[in-house]
């Protein structure tokens, strides 16, 4: 499947994944932290691998991000390119095939660099999710945003999603265009949604003025991948990734 790149956009960052066998720590770093961390999810978030195998490990071209079950315990990796910095505004784009289990959820998404969560807690600081999709709905792909207006906790979360029948078993490309008046979401080079700013300089309903970070992650449980229970037998499973590119005006 083919992307969408918008008129005027030029290549900004990119990683194809196309040599070495581990991520390049000049450009990823992974998180760290136990189960229960966000969302009540059941993983560990571990630095590259846990016990001698792979939670994240490049081969074939592509980024194999890998959830397993080692002595009662689910490990997996949630990954960020560039957190540090970031980038504001542009077109962000990634090919992916998603994993199947009922327990799984991948996600490609953004979160703002150096927040300090303290004095701008979440959701007020923002999320741009350019792909959601959750294991117990298999194939059905989703892209929101959340913010202080409108987020998953009031439900009033913005967001479209889309049947996909082959998300699990072949590859494809989601991709979202931030500029300074919207967000655009698409999937396979066809627009899914879009989120306006309502030009009122409010930032409870338009937080994203500042540089956002990519992430990378496969969740397994919690309030949304594990809405009807987790299938352990599923383990392990892989979220597949052949490219993330960043885009931004000429």
């Amino acid at each position: 499947m083919n992307g969408y790149v918008p008129e005027g956009y030029q290549l900004v960052w990119n990683d194809e994944f196309s040599s070495g066998s581990e991520l390049n720590p000049n450009d990823w770093k992974h998180e760290i932290k136990p189960s229960g961390w966000v969302n009540n999810e059941l993983q560990n978030y571990v630095n590259g691998e846990y016990n001698g195998k792979r939670v994240t490990e490049i081969k074939d071209g592509m980024l194999h991000i890998t959830a397993f079950e080692d002595n009662n315990k689910v490990y997996s990796a949630r990954v960020y390119a560039h957190s540090e910095q970031g980038w504001l505004y542009g077109y962000f784009e990634s090919r992916i095939k998603l994993p199947k289990g009922k327990g799984t959820w991948p996600a490609f998404w953004m979160m703002p660099s150096n927040n300090d969560y303290t004095t701008n807690p979440w959701p007020k600081c923002g999320e741009i999710d350019i792909l959601e999709e959750v294991g117990v709905c298999p194939n059905t792909v989703v892209s929101c945003i959340h913010c202080q207006a409108h987020n998953h906790c009031n439900h009033t979360q913005i967001g479209e999603s889309k049947d996909i029948k082959t998300a699990e078993t072949e590859f494809h490309v989601y991709g979202c265009e931030w500029t300074a008046d919207a967000l655009k979401f698409y999937v396979d080079g066809e627009l899914l949604m879009s989120y306006e700013n309502d030009g009122q300089n409010n930032p409870d309903t338009w937080p994203f003025n500042k540089p956002f970070f990519i992430i990378l992650n496969l969740a397994w449980g919690g309030c949304w991948g594990g809405m009807q229970g987790v299938d352990e037998s599923a383990l392990p499973v892989t979220m597949e990734v052949d490219y993330v590119r960043v885009y931004q005006k000429v």
